[in-house]
């Protein structure tokens, strides 16, 4: 074992903290959800101030995506060479995009109405299966991605690599098919 791998190791768990934060991880999960809910009834939008337009932000919300697709390999081949300095950085910059994104979708959706895809046949098939599965995920595994960080944070390693061995690619599925929906949609903007 290396030494750094030894070092990170070595540091106790903090298991009040990791109780505390998880109330947290469920509190933002719901808060989330809640949003994502109601962005999507079109009596709850947001007027622009006139001339204003956020029709700028998906392809933000690709590139977002995309950039934490790569933080999680980054993150992932890091841990695999027992590089975990480089695997947390990696990880909080996966975090961090992933709020950026987060906070840039629920702007968009609650001003901007929902641009419908267009596209007909198999193709059409296909954007929805992605599309259903994407979304899904994104919410099922945001509060896993929340404890998974969580027990990192705090120390649980045991737990940490339990949970980050399903939640790692739940996430990264979600990071991946989030750019490719985006891309079959751009042609209906």
């Amino acid at each position: 074992m290396n030494d750094e791998r030894k070092e990170w190791l070595s540091r106790p768990p903090q298991e009040a903290l990791s109780r505390k934060l998880g109330v947290v991880a469920w509190i933002l999960t719901a808060v989330v959800l809640v949003l994502v809910g109601l962005m999507r009834r079109p009596e709850l939008r947001i007027p622009l101030p006139e001339g204003w337009s956020f029709m700028f932000l998906p392809p933000v919300h690709a590139v977002l995506n995309s950039l934490v697709a790569v933080a999680l390999v980054v993150a992932l081949v890091a841990v695999k060479k027992g590089k975990l300095a480089l695997h947390r950085s990696a990880i909080f910059a996966a975090m961090g995009l992933s709020v950026a994104f987060l906070l840039c979708y629920v702007a968009y959706h609650f001003t901007t109405e929902e641009t419908r895809f267009g596209g007909e046949g198999s193709i059409r098939t296909v954007y929805f299966i992605l599309l259903i599965s994407h979304i899904t995920l994104a919410g099922v595994s945001l509060p896993f991605i929340l404890f998974t960080f969580i027990a990192g944070w705090t120390n649980r390693f045991a737990a940490h690599r339990r949970l980050a061995r399903w939640v790692f690619p739940l996430w990264l599925y979600v990071a991946v098919t989030g750019p490719i929906c985006y891309l079959m949609l751009k042609p209906y903007y």
